[in-house]
């Protein structure tokens, strides 16, 4: 008798799970039709970055976005949406660079594409002339010493290794040079900094990015270089190592500013007090419109709640969309985030981020304990006929990582990278290289993950 019990309650057992199974899979192709059919992400998109553009924080353009964020969630009708506020750095930019190479054996001079890094101090009036010197690495520059720095401009000629699959593994490797080199070139008395841009593209487009300062260190202007112009410049060292560089800069920081993030949320049906965050960086750097970067993960996180609201879907646990403000030059709105989350004792059970791209999905990387990696993987029967075959231990992304200490898991949505930094900080980050399709199945991709974990939980 116990046998057949038992046989009986396997048997019932795996009808359930094969007929949740099916449900599931229905449900995901419906949310898949519904956004590539319906989606609004790609108009979105348009009007964030062709009606209000680059969004520095502490911008006009900045409070532009959150004012237009905020309308358009409340268009989709979630249970609430609300400004959390936070203050945030403000540097502007001025006017535009402009850089001359001064090389009295090939050519008089020659311009090159330069722009300053976020948070770098401007040049004195008429701008910095002086001799440079190329470096690889701080290694190479410390040998240098003071002796061969002092008084000149050091110029940090770093690619990223092109033989890394990853594009953001080779970024990774290179991009410390971005954040770090002023200070270090200060400290053996130099008089400006030129860094490499980081990308594997050869263009005439300077990559900005956020630098920092050693507060114990002079603070010395820092630009970075197109690669078109860096190959020029490091050519042309080789023939005559005294040839100069002419750069003006008319950039500053100023006050913080109030800014918001902005959040929109459908509360859960059976377990509200469990949140699954979904979002993307409102604020993109100045001399672009900020399509890839990040504007395309801001409109996948509204996208996720508008799919859910138009097909009826009532979420078992609570789904909250934020754009965060501040990810660029400072991450202050993903820390303010967490600071209340903290404060206010939610319990959030996953975080997903989009700030990879609006390219074509390939997957997820998960950062949470090797249970919950097992259980995002068991779902790949579900996930993969939608091209998503990278479900793997990784990264979550720079807005949600604060949220680590509170034990939340984190997810990065992956997509295509081979392009992202071809784009990436530049002034040719536009909607046009954004794919209407590519984008509409990134949103598609975590709406489907958020479903399944809005389902069953961790």
């Amino acid at each position: 008798m116990k046998r057949i019990y038992s046989i009986a309650l396997t048997t019932f057992l795996t009808i359930n799970t094969i007929q949740a199974q099916v449900n599931d899979s229905i449900t995901l192709r419906v949310i898949f039709n519904e956004i590539l059919k319906n989606g609004k992400c790609y108009s979105d998109l348009d009007y964030l970055s062709n009606k209000i553009g680059g969004r520095i924080s502490g911008s006009p353009q900045a409070a532009a976005a959150v004012e237009w964020t905020k309308q358009t969630m409340l268009k989709i009708k979630p249970d609430t949406v609300y400004l959390q506020e936070v203050m945030v750095p403000h540097w502007e930019r001025g006017e535009k660079e402009y850089a001359k190479i001064l090389n009295s054996k090939s050519i008089d001079s020659k311009e090159v594409p330069i722009c300053a890094l976020g948070g770098s101090v401007a040049t004195p009036t008429g701008g910095i002339v002086a001799n440079v010197v190329e470096v690889r690495n701080f290694e190479d520059l410390a040998k240098l010493g003071r002796k061969g720095v002092e008084g000149k401009i050091v110029f940090f000629n770093r690619p990223m290794d092109p033989t890394i699959i990853s594009t953001f593994e080779s970024y990774s490797k290179a991009v410390g040079l971005r954040w770090g080199g002023a200070s270090e070139a200060a400290r053996y008395g130099a008089v400006g900094s030129i860094v490499r841009s980081v990308t594997l593209s050869q263009d005439d487009y300077p990559h900005t990015g956020v630098m920092g300062y050693n507060d114990s260190l002079p603070k010395i202007p820092a630009c970075a270089i197109s690669t078109n112009g860096a190959n020029l410049l490091s050519k042309l060292l080789k023939t005559d190592s005294t040839l100069k560089f002419h750069f003006t800069m008319s950039c500053q920081m100023l006050p913080d500013v109030k800014s918001y993030n902005v959040i929109g949320e459908i509360k859960g049906a059976e377990h509200p007090e469990e949140i699954i965050v979904v979002g993307g960086h409102l604020d993109a750097w100045d001399n672009g419109s900020g399509a890839h970067d990040d504007g395309a993960g801001v409109v996948q996180a509204i996208e996720v709640l508008r799919a859910m609201k138009a097909l009826g879907i009532k979420p078992k646990r609570t789904i909250r969309a934020v754009a965060f403000m501040n990810e660029e030059n400072g991450g202050r709105g993903g820390k303010k985030y967490a600071e209340l989350a903290k404060q206010n004792n939610e319990k959030h059970i996953a975080a997903i981020e989009s700030d990879a791209g609006g390219f074509t999905p390939r997957g997820f990387g998960i950062e949470g304990t090797s249970a919950i990696i097992k259980t995002i993987q068991a779902w790949k029967p579900l996930l993969e006929i939608y091209g998503l075959h990278d479900i793997t231990a990784g990264g979550g992304g720079s807005d949600i990582e604060p949220l680590k200490e509170q034990n939340v898991t984190l997810i990065g949505f992956v997509p295509d990278s081979q392009r992202y930094f071809d784009y990436h900080h530049t002034a040719i980050d536009t909607f046009d290289k954004v794919n209407k399709r590519e984008l509409e199945l990134g949103a598609a991709s975590m709406a489907a993950l958020i479903y399944l974990i809005s389902v069953y939980g961790f």
